[in-house]
C-alpha cells in the first residue's frame, strides 16, 4: 500500500534546506509574478518565486495542505494542474501532473 509518500520528492515534508539540488531540470526565476491558486473551491492570488515544466515554487498567504490537488492558473499561459509537494516558511512547491509546455 502506497501513502503517496515517496524518495523520489515529490511528497516529501520539507523540515531541513536543502543541501543540493536535486531536480531534473532548472527552474526559472518568475520575476514574483502573479498567479491564482485554487483549490477546494477557493482562489488565492500567488506570487510566483520560480517555475519549470515540471514545477513551481510559489509564495501565498493561506497554505494548503500537502498531497492537496490545486490548479495553478496564470494570465500568460494554460492553467495547470498539480499536486503540493512540500510546504515551509509560506512556500509551497507545487509538481505539475503534466508538463508544462
Amino acid at each position: 500500500m502506497s501513502s503517496g509518500l515517496g524518495l523520489d520528492g515529490k511528497m516529501i515534508p520539507r523540515r531541513v534546506k536543502r543541501i543540493f539540488d536535486q531536480r531534473e531540470e532548472q527552474r526559472g526565476d518568475a520575476h514574483g509574478s502573479l498567479a491564482r491558486l485554487v483549490w477546494r473551491d477557493q482562489t488565492l492570488d500567488v506570487r510566483v518565486d520560480n517555475i519549470s515544466s515540471s514545477g513551481a515554487m510559489l509564495v501565498c498567504d493561506e497554505i494548503p495542505n500537502i498531497g492537496e490537488k490545486v490548479t495553478l492558473e496564470f494570465n500568460e499561459r494554460s492553467a495547470a494542474a498539480g499536486d503540493v509537494c512540500w510546504v515551509r516558511d509560506g512556500r509551497i512547491g507545487i509538481y505539475f501532473a503534466a508538463p508544462l509546455e
